[in-house]
């Protein structure tokens, strides 16, 4: 029986909570799931319990979910909860409640804020136009540096708009001319809004993930990106650690961007990076647990107990440095992946260069590297894989039969 007190974890349904239900438990935490009963996570040996999440606001139902189970910690994986979880106090009772203060985290979540401190701290940004009513928008088609990206500045505020609208939202599009600018614009002009337009930055994704307290890093880990899902750009599917002993300038200037935005807690700094230059463009913060957490886990990169174990348990001591050497994908995106390629299908980045067989190729040899982890097979804990793949199963026979 452990000694240590219960986390509870809301957000059951994806690789991310299943990591930080993993990591809590390895290191003898009882964790207390929030979600579906149908959740991966849930299905971990290391959940001990689980709750179906209630409707309305955590300041409704979480403080009984507290006093009931004893819990000292709680963690949230979505952007939603951790917004409504900021408008709670830092502690109930004596449990911390372990997501960003409101005012750090709208800065990170709004791109153009992040941008804006990161600029005055010296990284390198894209150049940038938030479009808004009343602009030249020719104008602006004309002196832009071609190819664009459209993406918004603050996904949670402008999908419900977008939805009420019946407009799709887009995580992100590429636009090669003036003419598909103006029509992309012309499209959200209905409703007023439009998305951040940004230069295209050619390189890899390079991701820079730091424990921040008191103004400090106190846990540093860094990967490169190799694949994604969708391939033209989205969730990890494929990344490998980066050595330590490499981007430490860069790490430097992460930490230091961290500390003007007064950010606590783990956060990840994402930059495309390009060999050739030697520039590392600063694309977001993101001030959630990221999609790659799991190549953190296994490399000792632990940062959900890094939190845990300052906030509980009063610990100050460094924490011990990660393995760099491993890598780690999450196999059924990946393979989603390989199939679109194989099959020709259409990758919306005008630059993204597919070599369908020799991803195959890696794909195969992945099975045999030594180096090689996956975000939810487990030998130790193989449930959340196998109801993975159950999920699969049912989805695909519901839809052969509509």
């Amino acid at each position: 029986m452990s000694r240590l007190p219960c986390a509870i974890v809301i957000g059951l349904e994806n690789a991310i909570s299943l990591t930080i239900v993993r990591e809590l438990g390895r290191h003898g935490v009882p964790v207390h799931g929030v979600g579906p009963a149908s959740g991966i996570a849930a299905a971990s040996r290391y959940c001990m319990d689980s709750t179906d999440r209630p409707s309305g606001p955590a300041a409704d139902w979480l403080p009984d979910l507290i006093a009931r189970t004893g819990a000292r910690a709680v963690f949230a994986i979505s952007e939603t909860d951790l917004l409504d979880l900021a408008l709670l106090p830092p502690m109930i009772g004596d449990c911390h409640i372990l997501v960003p203060r409101a005012e750090a985290l709208n800065q990170v979540i709004d791109k153009r804020r992040t941008l804006a401190v990161a600029s005055a701290q010296g990284l390198m940004i894209p150049q940038t136009w938030q479009p808004m009513a009343g602009d030249d928008f020719q104008a602006h088609a004309a002196s832009m540096p071609y190819p664009l990206v459209a993406k918004w500045a603050n996904p949670p505020a402008v999908m419900p708009l977008l939805e009420r609208a019946g407009l799709e939202w887009i995580k992100a599009e590429y636009v090669r001319t003036p003419d598909a600018l103006q029509a992309l614009l012309a499209r959200y002009r209905p409703v007023g809004i439009w998305p951040m337009i940004q230069q295209y930055c050619s390189g890899v994704g390079l991701g820079q993930m730091l424990f921040m307290a008191d103004g400090d890093a106190t846990l540093h880990f860094q990967h490169r990106r190799l694949h994604e899902w969708p391939p033209e750009g989205g969730v990890s599917t494929l990344c490998r650690a980066e050595p330590r002993d490499r981007h430490g300038q860069q790490m430097a200037l992460s930490e230091q961007l961290l500390r003007a935005l007064g950010w606590q807690g783990p956060a990840m700094v994402e930059y495309r990076y390009d060999a050739a230059s030697g520039h590392y463009w600063l694309m977001e913060v993101n001030g959630r647990f990221w999609g790659s957490l799991p190549l953190a886990g296994h490399c000792h990169a632990h940062f959900a107990w890094e939190a845990y174990r300052r906030a509980v348990l009063g610990e100050t001591d460094a924490a011990p440095l990660p393995r760099d050497t491993l890598r780690a994908r999450y196999m059924v995106p990946e393979t989603k992946r390989l199939l679109r390629l194989l099959m020709g299908g259409k990758i919306a980045d005008p630059f993204f260069r597919a070599s369908p067989w020799r991803d195959l190729a890696t794909y195969l040899l992945g099975f045999l590297d030594p180096r090689m982890r996956y975000y939810v097979f487990s030998f130790s804990d193989p449930r959340p894989l196998l109801r993975d793949l159950g999920q699969i199963v049912r989805k695909a026979l519901r839809r052969d039969k509509s």
